[in-house]
């Protein structure tokens, strides 16, 4: 997939959420860039993480059962993205409806979204709520990783 074509999908499936934005767009693009290549894998090898953003099953569960089940709206439409199924392996194939998972998940986190520009405040997001304190990216990683599959550099 191309950075542009992952830029369409992330638009059309957040507007009807209300929750798109341009920092919202960089961080799932960046999140992308790093975690599948920007969809070159959509299965992690020797693991359970799922579709363009590499979601775990486990991760996606907790979001249906301790988040989306007190948003309703929210959770109306993405069911309506799922297209009848909302399972964590519809990730693989829908990238509409693991956008909307992936957005949720950052959605979920309190703090806020950083800007568009700041690749180092979308690093430190990333790695504190997406790959975690003890994940193995690094930050040359997903600098490097953000300017081949997002800037094209």
């Amino acid at each position: 997939m191309t950075a542009q074509e992952l830029r369409d999908v992330i638009q059309k499936a957040l507007a009807p959420l209300g929750l798109w934005s341009a920092g919202a767009e960089e961080l799932l693009m960046a999140t992308a860039a790093q975690e599948s290549h920007l969809g070159q894998y959509r299965r992690q090898i020797n693991g359970p993480a799922l579709g363009i953003y590499q979601m775990e099953p486990a991760t996606f569960n907790d979001l249906f059962t301790n988040y989306l089940q007190y948003h309703p709206t929210i959770k109306s439409e993405i069911l309506f993205q799922s297209h009848g199924d909302a399972s964590p392996e519809t990730l693989v194939e829908n990238d509409a409806f693991a956008t909307c998972m992936a957005r949720v998940l950052y959605l979920r986190a309190p703090e806020a979204l950083p800007a568009s520009t700041d690749l180092g405040g979308i690093w430190r997001l990333y790695k504190l709520r997406w790959n975690t304190p003890l994940g193995a990216a690094t930050h040359d990683q997903f600098v490097a990783n953000y300017n081949r599959y997002v800037k094209a550099e």
